[in-house]
């Protein structure tokens, strides 16, 4: 069971991940963001998120280096993931889209790199390159976002490493219930990302009458059920206060029952593009 902020999962390869961080899709490169990713840390995260198509990897970058110094923690204490966009999956273009994040990250390596979409064609040379990172130490982990199982299947059938993380939308409109399995089944771990669904779940009376018996607001009880369901979660906020509420869901268990009624609000609906239908 997930006990407290800093708790982390073991990646198949060894990696210890942050079970809880800070998801930044949106947030505009800045001081609003600098501050945000200062405030994450300040308060116990220490693991952020970020991708080369949000277009704010400076703002993060700066975010942590000033952290790092209000904080006197180092490098090694935060755990930082980026994304390779689809105009980048080739094999020497993904290699080069790296570079470029580390650069603006400025940062020496990545703890975890990832293929934002299943673009087809493409995704295959593009896992090959961050194979070759992976292998040359210069990042220490490596996975995918937003693979369906038939996606992953493709991978892994010719992977000399297999992902180690998959990162998809994820809450209780979207369960993922195959994908779930799958990637717990092949020692993939999953990881959510728009969990409280852009904030559309937040009126859910399912989900009010659980908060209400367990005195915490909606998003934490959506928060606290990624967890238990052994998803690695990372909602986005700017704002202080909300980044210390969004973490403060270790104090209080879902009974099973709570867990069924909120598994039961599956829809199979999202508020992303769908991995097997999109255009970018």
């Amino acid at each position: 069971m997930t006990t407290h902020l800093q708790a982390t999962t073991t990646l198949a390869n060894g990696i210890q991940m942050p079970w809880f961080g800070l998801g930044v899709f949106k947030v505009e490169e800045g001081a609003e963001l600098v501050e945000a990713v200062k405030a994450a840390v300040r308060n116990g995260y220490r693991s952020l998120d970020t991708a080369a198509i949000y277009n704010n990897e400076t703002s993060v970058g700066q975010g942590i280096r000033e952290a790092l110094l209000e904080t006197k923690l180092t490098r090694e204490d935060l755990f930082v993931t980026s994304k390779v966009w689809n105009a980048d999956l080739g094999y020497e273009a993904t290699i080069a889209a790296y570079e470029t994040s580390l650069k603006k990250l400025g940062l020496n390596y990545l703890d975890l790199y990832l293929i934002h979409w299943p673009v087809k064609g493409k995704y295959k040379e593009a896992w090959r390159a961050l194979e070759t990172l992976y292998k040359e130490g210069r990042v220490k982990a490596i996975g995918v976002s937003n693979f369906q199982v038939h996606h992953l299947e493709d991978v892994l059938a010719d992977a000399e490493i297999k992902p180690m993380v998959n990162q998809v939308e994820y809450h209780p409109l979207l369960n993922q219930k195959a994908v779930r399995e799958f990637c717990q089944s092949s020692g993939i771990q999953l990881e959510a990302w728009s969990p409280l669904m852009q904030g559309l779940l937040l009126d859910n009376d399912v989900l009010k009458a659980i908060a209400d018996q367990h005195g915490k607001s909606v998003a934490q009880i959506i928060l606290r059920w990624d967890l238990q369901n052994g998803v690695v979660t990372i909602p986005k906020s700017t704002k202080e206060h909300r980044i210390i509420e969004n973490a403060n869901v270790f104090d209080f268990t879902l009974t099973d029952a709570d867990m069924a009624l909120i598994n039961g609000l599956n829809l199979d609906q999202r508020v992303g593009p769908d991995p097997d239908n999109f255009d970018f």
